[in-house]
């Protein structure tokens, strides 16, 4: 799995960050699927290997400005590059209206069908590449993380036994793999599911709204690989905005990551108020408070920064 954030920012973005966005797709799949869609949005895809063209799935965690605003321009440039493929937006219903208003309003000339899923309704759904699962957060609106599971898991051979039982690699390992049943050169036939060992674990990512209750998403971690989720602020810094701005620090979700047993964290959304390096408050602050609990493998997201998530389920920068 793969994973490129295209914005890092929260509320408004810095001369290096831009607003929330995120970009995930199944290795080797042409289609891919955006979280999020804050403002300029498109002009990050630009600066990617990214297309428009084969964006399949749009899911928007919650209707604040930091994670939506792009939609229109993105959806307008969509159809300016001629797209004809149906494209999903999977988001809280408010969406829908805030899209259809501005759509009635321009009038922008969209080639390609737009399907709006209403993740209250339909908190589960299945693509091609992903089984989607959506979960209610703790915000001062409607907010959901989604749960991105792979469906599709390759067949592992067993090797030894098929040296053993004198079947040489070649095109007929390929086959087995692929679950079909084959015939031999001398005759004999093979049955796959002789040969095929149990599949791994599906890999799962969850990417998280905004939220200020981590554990919220307990259930959801027990079989997640990966956690990306908002850390606005610091501790410190949170107690002194005060608890109306329904935010997490870095801390609260570094804990909630460890005793979930999640072995890659990636935290995101960062207030502005933290500069990348120099500043009263850096982001070291933010990795120091959350490496000071969490022992698993922590990254602070940066735009257009790449992630590959391996068969094995470590999560490594690209």
């Amino acid at each position: 799995m793969e994973l490129q954030f295209l914005g890092t920012s929260s509320g408004t973005p810095t001369k290096t960050r831009n607003v929330s966005a995120l970009a995930i797709r199944a290795t080797g799949s042409r289609q891919w699927s955006l979280v999020d869609c804050g403002e300029g949005t498109q002009h990050r895809i630009l600066q990617t290997r990214l297309s428009l063209r084969s964006l399949h799935a749009i899911f928007i965690t919650h209707t604040h400005g930091d994670h939506c605003y792009g939609l229109p321009g993105l959806l307008a440039s969509a159809g300016m590059l001629n797209r004809t493929d149906e494209l999903f937006i999977v988001a809280p219903v408010a969406i829908a209206r805030f899209v259809q208003c501005v759509l009635d309003t321009t009038q922008p000339w969209l080639p390609y069908p737009l399907r709006f899923l209403d993740v209250e309704e339909a908190p589960r759904i299945l693509f091609a590449d992903f089984a989607v699962q959506a979960t209610a957060l703790s915000h001062r609106v409607p907010s959901f993380a989604y749960s991105f599971t792979e469906r599709a898991v390759e067949n592992r051979l067993d090797a030894a036994r098929l040296e053993r039982d004198g079947i040489p690699p070649g095109p007929v390992w390929g086959q087995i793999q692929q679950g079909a049943d084959a015939e031999l050169a001398d005759g004999r036939r093979v049955r796959a599911r002789d040969y095929l060992l149990p599949t791994r674990k599906p890999r799962k990512v969850i990417v998280g709204g905004d939220n200020d209750r981590p554990a919220l998403l307990s259930a959801e971690a027990r079989t997640a690989d990966v956690l990306i989720h908002e850390a606005t602020y610091t501790e410190a810094v949170l107690n002194r905005v005060g608890a109306d701005v329904q935010h997490s620090s870095a801390l609260r979700v570094a804990e909630f990551a460890r005793d979930a047993g999640i072995v890659n964290l990636v935290l995101t959304h960062f207030s502005p108020r933290y500069q990348d390096e120099k500043g009263a408050l850096t982001l070291a602050d933010l990795e120091a408070e959350a490496r000071a609990v969490y022992p698993g493998r922590l990254f602070l997201a940066n735009d257009l920064e790449r992630y590959v998530l391996d068969r094995q389920g470590v999560l490594a920068k690209a």
